[in-house]
């Protein structure tokens, strides 16, 4: 398989036209195998995807410090290609909790400093805060970045989770290769008002969530047991009536995935890539088998006919429950 590519906005990088998202390697989604998680990255490098997502708070580190383990290990080729993309500026404590978020200018570049040893790069290629901070600025969050762009610290500048106008004054700072947001068929807030301002401004969207954190994958049920530190079972998806009526959706959707002789995830992801090209989803495998799957959706023709059968099948706003627990919301300046 050949994957196509597309571009990261005016500004940034060629990529994958799928990226792989590796937090549930490391946190939020229940225990990983850890030989399994690093096959995997070695798998998709292999397979001819580029874009590594991570977050230097994803398990305190343990991700990045997983992405740099299997970097060391990969041929210098599949080394080489390697593109990263990080979040940066959540904080954490001991056991755990989150504490909010930290834009201050000085707080950027200690973080960067950290996220590059644990790496084991001597730069990032997507670097971004996850959320905004409220005590600062936007202007001086990026203003930071673009300080380590000019040191070649840091390739190209993102953002994640921010609404059209954070959007606009950030891209007015520096410039802005990616807008990292959640992104799915039952997922669409993002289309009325921000998707419109990244085009027009030229940025790109990396996408994740795409399967809803394995609600629409078709491979998640109602007897399904999550553990105390899965994030899922704190979502509103996921609980009783309104994971009843989310499965319903995906029944529908299944029904549909059976008539192209695809997977339901397959579906999925294939109608996140055709929004456009400006548009990149990351899938969240964990394992071989999961990314296989994954990357047969790049094989998945979509007509008109098969986009007008998917929307009546699963109208936006069909979902329901918040994609995030009511304490975590309010943290997303995309929502605004």
């Amino acid at each position: 398989m050949t994957i196509p590519t597309r571009t990261l906005g005016t500004t940034g990088p060629q990529v994958s036209a799928l990226g792989l998202g590796c937090m549930g390697m490391s946190a939020l989604y229940g225990e990983a195998d850890r030989a399994e998680s690093i096959a995997t990255i070695h798998a998709a490098l292999e397979a001819g995807v580029t874009l590594l997502d991570t977050g230097d708070f994803y398990a305190m580190g343990h991700n990045e410090l997983l992405i740099g383990e299997a970097l060391r290990a990969a041929p210098a080729a599949r080394r080489e290609q390697a593109l990263t993309s990080v979040k940066f500026g959540a904080l954490r404590d001991p056991a755990g909790g989150w504490s909010g978020y930290d834009g201050r200018p000085a707080a950027v570049k200690n973080f960067a400093a950290y996220s590059l040893q644990r790496l084991g790069v001597d730069h990032i290629d997507v670097y971004r805060i996850a959320r905004v901070d409220p005590g600062v600025p936007i202007e001086e969050t990026v203003g930071a970045i673009a300080e380590l762009v000019e040191q070649g610290y840091v390739r190209h500048i993102g953002l994640s989770e921010v609404g059209a106008d954070t959007i606009r004054r950030a891209a007015a700072t520096a410039p802005i290769a990616d807008v990292q947001l959640e992104y799915a068929l039952i997922t669409r807030g993002i289309e009325d008002r921000i998707l419109p301002v990244t085009r027009e401004l030229g940025i790109s969207v990396t996408a994740y969530g795409v399967l809803s954190r394995g609600l629409i994958s078709g491979h998640f049920t109602t007897d399904r047991q999550l553990g105390a530190t899965d994030f899922r079972a704190h979502s509103p998806r996921f609980q009783g009536e309104n994971l009843q009526h989310n499965l319903t959706l995906v029944e529908q959707l299944r029904k549909l995935a059976e008539q192209k002789g695809v997977s339901v995830a397959q579906l999925a992801i294939a109608w996140v890539l055709s929004r456009g090209e400006d548009i990149v989803p990351l899938v969240g495998a964990r394992t071989r088998e999961r990314l296989a799957e994954s990357l047969g959706a790049l094989d998945v023709v979509l007509d008109a006919a098969d986009l007008a059968a998917i929307e009546a099948a699963v109208p936006a706003d069909s979902a329901v429950g918040d994609r995030y627990p009511s304490a975590m919301m309010q943290h997303l300046d995309s929502e605004h």
